[in-house]
């Protein structure tokens, strides 16, 4: 009699695992926490164009993916806790998982900034819209007004000038439009230390105050000026 040995088979599961392999567009994806992702894979990770919806909190993204991870342009929203309509939260660029480059951010109170991110945070140029009608335009670092900008109050006033974490600091001036008056001098955390209060536009301001600032005139009553000459 001839003895054949048994032909190797591989296991099932290895079978099964290849056909599990998500590559290319597929149809919305459940996971097992209830997630469910909508788009292009690449060797089993989200990678291409796709919308991505969490259980846990509702929240849609809807754009580009690289490897498993936000990356590109996409647009991040969430539900209305009321009406339950996707309220959008975040348009723009982003890397790794992260906003980051160009990108607009829209809050709860209707308040808005327009500009760079970097690591999910506002960093780089940007401007910012409050919800009280004032608005800031300049340098941001690590989420706050940091290096020069301009704050324009609802009433008109603004600071041009230095930042820090948030707060005037450094040279700077301060246009009161409602009196028409200019401060320039430095601030250090908010408050002016030091500077020049002199009228400005005076005339066109709505409410200057009673009497005007007295020009300074210098006096040499030992004739110090005309000997230099």
């Amino acid at each position: 009699p001839i003895v054949k040995d048994a032909r190797a088979r591989e296991p099932l599961y290895y079978e099964w695992d290849r056909r599990a392999q998500k590559c290319g567009l597929r149809h919305t994806v459940y996971a097992v926490n209830g997630d469910q992702y909508t788009g292009e894979w690449l060797n089993n990770l989200k990678h291409g164009k796709g919308t991505q919806i969490w259980k846990k909190t509702g929240a849609l993204y809807s754009g580009d993916w690289k490897f498993g991870k936000q990356d590109g342009y996409g647009s991040y929203s969430i539900p209305d806790p009321v009406t339950k309509e996707y309220r959008k939260v975040y348009t723009g660029w982003w890397k790794n998982g992260q906003k980051s480059g160009q990108g607009v951010s829209y809050y709860p109170n209707g308040e808005r900034y327009e500009g760079e991110w970097s690591d999910g945070v506002r960093s780089g140029w940007g401007r910012m819209s409050y919800q009280d009608g004032s608005s800031y335009e300049g340098q941001w670092e690590a989420d706050q007004p940091n290096g020069r900008g301009m704050l324009r109050l609802p009433n008109g006033n603004r600071y041009e000038g230095g930042w820090e974490d948030g707060k005037k600091h450094g040279p700077g001036r301060y246009f009161y439009i409602d009196k028409g008056q200019l401060l320039e001098g430095t601030w250090a955390e908010d408050i002016a230390k030091c500077g020049v209060l002199v009228d400005f536009d005076r005339d066109k301001a709505p409410a200057p105050p009673q009497y005007p600032i007295p020009k300074i005139e210098l006096e040499d009553p030992a004739g110090v000026l005309a000997e230099a000459q």
